[in-house]
Parts: structure tokens; sequence; C-alpha cells
């Protein structure tokens, strides 16, 4: 006796890719995450709101030469 499984929703031959969505690599999009900051043309800085909601600034260094390591 196997495992029972439903009809399956695509073909074995069907693409993986689907025109239209967008993949996330694309230049740009930090002005409207909250916890990035640009400091260059394709570089840009992480801090604790990315990571967290819950009284975030308490979460970045105090030193501000400390490497910043948001909480994952």
């Amino acid at each position: 006796m196997g495992i029972r499984v439903g009809k399956p929703d695509t073909k074995m031959d069907a693409p993986s890719h689907v025109k239209g969505v967008r993949q996330g690599n694309a230049p740009g999009g930090t002005e409207k995450d909250p916890g990035l900051e640009e400091t260059g043309e394709t570089t840009a800085r992480s801090y604790a709101r990315k990571s967290t909601g819950i009284n975030a600034k308490s979460r970045n260094p105090i030193d501000p030469n400390s490497p910043n390591l948001p909480p994952a």
C-alpha cells in the first residue's frame, strides 16, 4: 500500500519560471525598506529595524564605530 496523493496542479514538463514575476534582485527598492540605508550606488547598510520592529533603536550598537549586527 502506497501513499495516496491528489492530482498534481501542473504538468511535469511545465516551465518553472512564470513571466512577469519579480525575482527580487533588481537594483533599487531600498527606499521602501525601513531597515536599509543606501551607502553607495550598489551598496547598502542594514540596521536593526530591518529585522525587528520591537524597540529597534536599542538593538543598534551603542558605539558608532562598532559593526552593526542586526538580530536575525
